[in-house]
């Protein structure tokens, strides 16, 4: 199975630049640093998004949960990085209570 409506998912740019691409951020910090080495770029966050909806999304769910806001689909997998490198990331998408969209929810290395 992969994530329902996965054609449809949101990718909140604030998500990318001011958390997972931004070395200031006190939880996103290590992330940054990871995907930033990979060739990933803050003022070209486009890139990174591409690649998990081009990379992520079409995977097969590795484990689902639900939670007080709706239910969570993990995906582990590779993603092909800007500077040829491949790495298994996990990518969480949340679709909230009341609704049938997915929302990016975050990523970390595997």
């Amino acid at each position: 199975m992969t994530v329902p409506n996965a054609n449809r998912a949101i990718i909140a740019g604030d998500k990318l630049t001011a958390y997972l691409l931004n070395m200031s951020h006190k939880r996103g910090a290590a992330k940054a640093r990871l995907l930033l080495s990979l060739g990933y770029r803050s003022d070209a966050a486009q890139v990174l998004e591409s690649d998990l909806r081009a990379q992520h999304l079409s995977l097969e769910v590795t484990r689902t949960h639900e939670n007080a806001y709706g239910v969570v689909y993990e995906i582990v997998g590779p993603i092909r990085a800007p500077n040829g490198s491949r790495v298994q990331f996990c990518s969480v998408w949340q679709v909230d209570t009341g609704t049938d969209v997915p929302r990016f929810m975050t990523m970390y290395p595997r």
